[in-house]
């Protein structure tokens, strides 16, 4: 019985090993944009996706079936939504990155749109949003990627020319 256990636990380990060595690199990618981390500095998405991944490593035997991808990436919204709705008083637009000047609804939804292919219909469900909001923070979020608002007028130095 306890061979049996430890073949299972092994067989476990290198499946999910195989997993995160092709799955890793994309999942980092949608976690650094969910955060608006630039690529080469993202603590807070390394540690999303940590989480994400104890998650699915917990809940491997239990998959049966299940896409593993599409259950990380799942929690990777889930946890990032969650975070950002406590964080929401105390939320600091990040400094950097490609979506930085979308709020985190806003980001959640563009990267699982358009970055992870995800249709309205599965974003709507995983939100808990009508998939008519979802269609249209979608179409804002893009807007605004596209069009990003300008800052303000830097104020112009007025030079006093005293008569001559």
């Amino acid at each position: 019985m306890r061979e049996r256990r430890v073949a299972q636990g092994a067989r476990r380990a290198r499946e999910f090993e195989a997993f995160v060595a092709g799955a890793a690199g994309r999942l980092l990618q949608t976690a650094t944009l969910l955060t608006a981390e630039t690529p080469d500095d993202n603590p807070r998405a390394r540690r999303l996706l940590t989480h994400a991944l104890a998650h699915t490593y917990a809940t491997w035997d239990r998959l049966r079936g299940e896409d593993p991808y599409d259950r990380t990436r799942q929690q990777l919204a889930v946890r990032f939504a969650r975070g950002a709705w406590h964080r929401h008083g105390l939320f600091r637009p990040p400094r950097d990155g490609v979506l930085r000047v979308l709020g985190p609804q806003e980001r959640l939804i563009l990267v699982l749109r358009l970055y992870e292919g995800v249709a309205e219909e599965q974003t709507a469900a995983l939100l808990g949003l009508p998939v008519e909001r979802v269609r249209t923070i979608c179409l804002r979020a893009m807007a605004t990627v596209l069009h990003p608002p300008r800052g303000a007028a830097p104020k112009k130095k007025v030079v006093e020319v005293a008569p001559s």
